[in-house]
């Protein structure tokens, strides 16, 4: 099967490169290897969910995973570009599935920040998810994470376009998302900066996860005032630089030492 899909992408997505921007086609490079580190880290859940990022200029386009692909299949040339409906915008023969770009559509363009967002249904993440406390603060990373995250609750299966106000308006300022009952959501500047949030929560859920295997009543709380200071030490703006200056091109090395076809 992903003999049959690499061709078709060859024979079908060759002329990607020479018909949009240098721009884009960064955009298009970082986005492919989003999707290859999250197969690399297991975060995939089969073909579904999604990453997406906003293409330069103004016409409100994005970009986001063909429908009948793994996530470790995919490529820069292989990605679609659509609408704010969830339409391509450039003839593609892969199906695109425009009830999953809900959510997205609704980030991307009310969020001053959500040039990339990031969505995913990994076990520990759906298991904080349907936690009452929602991630807590008794590991370093989730203290890193938490100050930054904001909660929706569950609506079903996100295929009413109404929903989106409401997903808005729970974001607020916030960089981060637990989907209650559902999953895990970041919003980026960048591709890097919506990733290392991703990699911080996802972090934080499989923490917590395995330390209340103790029970709650066994856990060591924090010091008090400790989850404040780390606020005031992991700001926006710092963790940005983290990501496009450090964590992003040595997970570029990483992926290019591993299979660098994301670029294709």
């Amino acid at each position: 099967m992903a003999t049959v899909l690499e061709t078709k992408s060859a024979n079908d997505d060759s002329h990607i490169r020479g018909s949009v921007s240098e721009e884009e086609w960064a955009v298009r490079v970082d986005l492919a290897a989003a999707y290859r580190l999250v197969a690399l880290y297991g975060w995939d859940d089969l073909i579904f969910t999604h990453l997406s990022a906003r293409v330069p200029g103004p016409e409100h386009h994005f970009l986001i995973n063909p429908y009948d692909m793994m996530f470790e299949e995919i490529t820069a040339s292989s990605l679609v570009k659509i609408d704010t409906e969830g339409q391509p915008v450039i003839e593609t023969s892969h199906p695109v599935n425009p009830a999953g770009f809900t959510i997205h559509s609704a980030l991307h363009m009310n969020c001053e920040d959500a040039h990339a967002v990031m969505h995913l249904h990994t076990p520990d993440g759906q298991a904080v998810s349907a936690m009452s406390e929602g991630l807590m603060e008794h590991t370093q990373t989730g203290m890193i994470a938490r100050h930054d995250i904001a909660y929706h609750e569950y609506e079903g299966i996100a295929t009413d376009l109404e929903e989106r106000e409401r997903l808005v308006e729970d974001m607020g300022d916030k960089h981060a998302m637990i989907l209650r009952n559902h999953g895990t959501l970041a919003i980026g500047k960048t591709v890097a900066q919506c990733f290392l949030r991703l990699y911080f929560i996802e972090r934080a859920c499989t923490a917590q996860v395995r330390m209340l295997s103790a029970g709650r009543e066994n856990l060591n709380n924090p010091p008090q005032g400790t989850p404040q200071k780390v606020e005031s030490q992991t700001p926006a703006a710092g963790m940005g630089m983290v990501a496009d200056g450090l964590a992003w091109p040595a997970l570029l090395r990483k992926l290019d030492r591993i299979d660098p076809s994301f670029r294709d």
